[in-house]
């Protein structure tokens, strides 16, 4: 059932009763639906990020700062929370976790960004030539939009407007701090053969906020099958952990 946070200014997919004790955030490309079967029998909204499914986009380019201040006016009446995060939606989880501790009770995090194995590498020559060019209107803009998308991913690609603007800043954030400065319990759970997100880079991220860091043999990125019902179980231990008396 759909429902509206924030005076209307949220789309969620709410599960259960008000107030909602798990907020789900998806990943890049999808929306709330992906956590139905995750938030089945519980207290829960599964919100829509600005730009994905019934959510329109930001008026803006937002990195996931922006992203996480909306998350947090849309639960901070019901807050503190456990909070599930999928891919983009671990990196603004992440970032809601480290810069309003008091909302987030728990992180529950798969497949999410967070760590870069290898620097970036410079472009080519050529292609920073043609960026030259394009900035002193010596090349075409459609022709520089041809020549990102030959080197941009399929989420590039696919990303219009505003949304490729936000897929940018994304990427080329960095969560070093953000991950030290968790005070939350954090459990990360990751697909084994996940390639948008590598498993070594999952751990890398666990060792630095202290998480508990679980590999599912198999699995790849998206939350199907075996992943999903071990981010599942994650989830709800980390309830059980979290109503547990002091």
């Amino acid at each position: 059932m759909i429902t509206s946070l924030s005076g209307g200014r949220v789309l969620a997919e709410k599960s259960g009763s008000t107030p909602p004790a798990v907020v789900a955030l998806h990943g890049w490309g999808r929306d709330g639906g992906d956590f139905a079967t995750i938030l089945s029998g519980l207290d829960a909204v599964s919100i829509h990020l600005p730009g994905f499914g019934p959510a329109p986009a930001p008026e803006t380019v937002w990195g996931t700062e922006q992203y996480a201040e909306l998350v947090a006016e849309a639960i901070a009446a019901y807050a503190p929370v456990v909070v599930v995060g999928h891919s983009f939606g671990g990196r603004v989880a992440v970032r809601l976790a480290a810069r309003r501790p008091e909302l987030v009770s728990g992180l529950v995090l798969t497949g999410a960004p967070l760590v870069r194995l290898a620097p970036t590498v410079k472009p080519p020559f050529s292609y920073r030539l043609a960026r030259w060019a394009n900035a002193r209107g010596l090349l075409s803009d459609a022709r520089m939009d041809d020549l990102r998308n030959q080197r941009g991913s399929a989420d590039y690609r696919a990303a219009q407007g505003v949304m490729r603007g936000v897929l940018v800043a994304a990427v080329n954030e960095d969560y070093d701090d953000d991950l030290r400065a968790l005070t939350c319990p954090v459990s990360m759970v990751w697909g084994e053969h996940d390639t948008a997100a590598p498993t070594e880079a999952g751990r890398i991220a666990a060792e630095r906020c202290g998480a508990r860091f679980r590999v599912v043999p198999g699995s790849e990125h998206l939350l199907t099958g075996d992943l999903e019902l071990s981010v599942r179980e994650e989830l709800m231990t980390m309830l059980r952990e979290r109503n547990a008396p002091a």
